[in-house]
């Protein structure tokens, strides 16, 4: 499709076929279509915030409220009414705006979206179910190509899965590893989180693309684990998504119950908020941008365990999410991610090893998985999760086709890519945790109690590290990559993992495409950040 006349080609915008699609026909001209338009910052493309600012001690950090942030880095008011005329002029209505955000939710049908971004939209067919579609660019006017940096929602594809599994029942695991399973507060004893503290005063933010959770089973699992203080959990609708249990133990609901089960019992004392949104990348995308600004609910942590390998997103997508992450970090907000649970490849099948997005973004901690085997209190050995022998998964990890090497990475001994291209980008992960299912976490789930491993159970994991942390230096951290990496030489604040492999890549001394800078050894790393020594060293289990 051609350019059409006046319109200007919004870079990064392009979209082919899922592979294995067929194309059904034209989509229905009168159906609804809500479209999320990011606008750009009122600063122009510099970047929101420098790496280097991180290097600071958090008790030196300049940290932005979200109003001093939307004055500072938010879309500019004319800019939104320059888009609501546009809307306007196209039969358009706008749903919804944000400054802080830099979004405007346009509506409008099939046909009036068509006309208005220069786009065929089509229905397709895939073994996964139907989708609406387009191929090639979206285009807008010339006049708004310095107002505008994506347009999301007009393809409403399943952009993310969760990165969960359930343990099966088998007898492949290694012999120290057999039927191994723990709570989510004998992980954090084992990996010495600090005590006294619970998460008072911290909000964690989950983001959810699909399933949902029940009060009920949430109260009997807080009772299973005798906690002696209970977490709130509250759900907040983003779009049309919402809180919706399936029912089926198997299907999403296992990844929002692992999430709030493993944050909310290892930081009690905080508030847990679980934003629920649409799998698609509008969907995706307004879900993080709705939680890092929440000025009602504040979240100091986002836990998120979907992604997807960078080759499936569009250019612009991972670009307006990878802003939406500065943004957090300028608001001192840490963003936990799911580094994948297909190994190298992340499970495309193209002979080339990726990794998942948004995991690989440089502005996130991104978290790999271990296999964790400990007699009582102690650890007894922890190697990389690698189970796809068994197809069952191992974590993911490599080097980023997309982003550059972050400085914070320069002295980690970060490798070319094992790709023909030996391209040094951004590595991933940055840190893990226990995330094989067979020696994963116990789990309650639309009323059956199961064991669940996968990438997903590191980020709440380490999301509910930081909210103690947060709670005991009384400061939110904000993005601690930097840190993290400045003091990796220091003998003791991870647990280094020198064995195993995740595919194309091995584990080995220091940071390495597995696991990253290794497993946390939780009072050591609240030094790092700053805890107060009474409350960073560990005082009992």
């Amino acid at each position: 499709m051609s350019t059409p006349k006046n319109r200007f080609t919004l870079a990064g915008s392009e979209r082919a076929p899922l592979e294995g699609a067929r194309e059904i026909g034209p989509a229905n001209p009168n159906e609804t279509v809500d479209v999320t338009i990011r606008l750009r910052s009122r600063t122009g493309k510099k970047p929101i915030v420098s790496a280097d600012a991180f290097t600071k001690p958090i008790e030196k950090r300049t940290i932005l409220s979200r109003s001093e942030f939307e004055q500072r880095h938010g879309a500019d008011p004319a800019s939104i009414a320059r888009v609501e005329s546009f809307a306007r002029e196209h039969n358009l209505t706008v749903k919804e705006k944000s400054q802080g955000r830099r979004t405007v939710v346009l509506s409008g049908t099939v046909t009036a979206m068509n006309e208005a971004f220069g786009v065929e939209l089509k229905e397709y067919e895939h073994p996964n179910g139907r989708y609406r579609g387009r191929t090639g660019p979206v285009h807008i006017p010339a006049e708004l190509q310095d107002v505008i940096d994506g347009v999301f929602g007009l393809d409403n594809r399943p952009q993310a899965k969760p990165h969960f599994r359930k343990r099966r029942g088998r007898a492949a695991a290694p012999a120290d590893a057999q039927n191994l399973s723990y709570t989510p507060p004998q992980v954090a004893a084992l990996y010495n989180f600090p005590t006294g503290v619970d998460g008072t005063g911290e909000c964690i933010a989950l983001i959810e693309l699909g399933g949902g959770y029940d009060p009920t089973d949430l109260g009997n699992y807080w009772s299973q684990l005798n906690l002696s203080e209970t977490p709130s959990v509250s759900a907040v609708s983003v779009g049309n998504g919402s809180n919706n249990p399936t029912g089926d133990p198997n299907g999403p609901d296992a990844e929002v119950m692992l999430d709030i089960e493993v944050s909310g019992s290892i930081a009690p004392g905080a508030k847990i908020v679980v934003y629920f949104a649409d799998n698609t990348d509008a969907g995706f995308l307004n879900a993080i941008t709705t939680a890092v600004h929440d000025s009602t609910n504040n979240p100091s942590v986002v836990s998120i365990s979907w992604g997807g390998p960078e080759s499936s997103w569009t250019q612009q997508a991972m670009t307006s999410m990878d802003e939406a992450f500065q943004s957090a970090a300028a608001m001192g907000v840490t963003v936990c991610v799911a580094a994948g649970d297909n190994g190298s490849t992340d499970g495309v099948d193209d002979g080339l090893n990726h990794v998942d997005f948004p995991a690989s973004s440089p502005n996130v901690l991104a978290c790999g998985g271990t296999t964790l085997v400990a007699s009582g209190n102690t650890v007894t050995s922890e190697t990389t999760w690698n189970e796809l022998a068994n197809n069952e998964g191992a974590t993911g990890g490599g080097i980023s086709d997309v982003f550059p090497l972050p400085s914070w990475q320069n002295g980690a001994g970060v490798p070319p890519s094992a790709n023909p291209n030996q391209n040094v980008g951004r590595g991933v992960p940055d840190v893990s945790g226990d995330a094989d299912p067979t020696t994963g976490y116990v789990i309650l789930v639309d009323g059956q109690s199961g064991v669940i491993g996968g990438t997903s159970a590191v980020a709440p994991l380490w999301a509910g590290l930081i909210a103690l942390i947060n709670e005991s230096v009384g400061k939110p951290a904000g993005l601690i990559n930097p840190l993290l990496y400045q003091n990796s030489s220091t003998a003791g604040d991870f647990n280094d993992v020198t064995s195993g492999n995740n595919g194309a890549y091995s584990a080995g001394p220091g940071w390495d495409a597995c696991t990253g800078l290794g497993s946390p050894i939780g009072a050591q790393v609240a030094a790092v950040l700053g805890a107060p020594p009474a409350q960073a060293l560990k005082t009992g289990t």
